[in-house]
């Protein structure tokens, strides 16, 4: 195994794509280095190792940079055997490939578009709902039917992608006065969220509601003086609709 030395993480605490990285290195028993990002303000450090995107997260091993959430997994994954969470079968990984790739191109901007006003935040509830009856389909029914999670027994890749970012449901529904994921609507994909966050690397990997609403209504508090033109200045801390994107959707890796 390499020395926790060699292996260093670049992220931000609310971000979920950083999220999806520290929970990984746990399910294969990594050591590693983390270090705080100011996504706002981003590190020499950061913008050294992903000079394109200039965001979190940024996985170092050996000093040498790997970027982008998924491709960081698979790395991980392909790197280290133990534990596997990609499918030994090419089929299955190519599935797994394709619903992580719906996740970052269907469902999260539609969340993300949640902490929107009036018809568009109508529109975009409409649409996360549209999402989540596509994978209540694929549980009930689909590939991963009678299955405890997307990778079988244990968490695996989409598990991951899919569930580091899905506590955000919870926590857009008390801000935004809002319901996501009815479990009467959605009661596969409700019971597979609530065992996906029982999971002892989870509860370590993300932090406590409490910790999330309040970053949340800050968010929402700045993007509303915004709007109404009350504020002129960003804080580092929030980033206004960046910050939110930050937390669910691809403004970060």
């Amino acid at each position: 195994m390499d020395p926790p030395s060699s292996l260093k993480l670049l992220g931000s605490w609310a971000d979920s794509h950083t999220h999806r990285v520290q929970l990984a290195l746990k399910l294969k028993g990594l050591e590693f280095e983390y270090q705080e990002e100011d996504v706002i303000n981003p590190s020499p450090a950061l913008l050294l190792h992903n000079p394109i995107y200039k965001k979190v997260p940024v996985f170092l091993h050996s000093d040498r940079p790997v970027v982008e959430s998924v491709v960081i997994l698979q790395y991980i994954d392909e790197t280290w055997a133990d534990n596997p969470i990609m499918p030994s079968d090419p089929f299955e990984r190519a599935d797994a490939r394709f619903w992580c790739h719906f996740a970052e191109d269907k469902l999260a901007p539609a969340v993300g578009a949640v902490f929107s006003s009036g018809e568009g935040q109508k529109a975009a509830v409409d649409q996360v709902h549209d999402n989540l009856k596509l994978l209540e389909r694929e549980l009930r029914d689909g590939a991963f039917k009678g299955q405890r999670f997307f990778g079988g027994d244990k968490i695996g890749l989409l598990d991951i992608v899919l569930g580091c970012g899905s506590y955000w449901l919870a926590v857009f529904e008390e801000v935004m006065e809002v319901k996501l994921v009815d479990p009467g609507t959605f009661p596969v994909f409700h019971a597979w969220l609530k065992d996906f966050e029982e999971q002892n690397e989870v509860k370590e990997t993300i932090p406590a509601i409490d910790k999330l609403l309040e970053y949340a209504r800050g968010i929402r508090q700045m993007m509303l003086r915004l709007s109404n033109g009350t504020s002129t200045t960003v804080p580092a801390t929030a980033g206004t609709t960046g910050a939110i994107n930050v937390a669910v959707d691809g403004s970060s890796g």
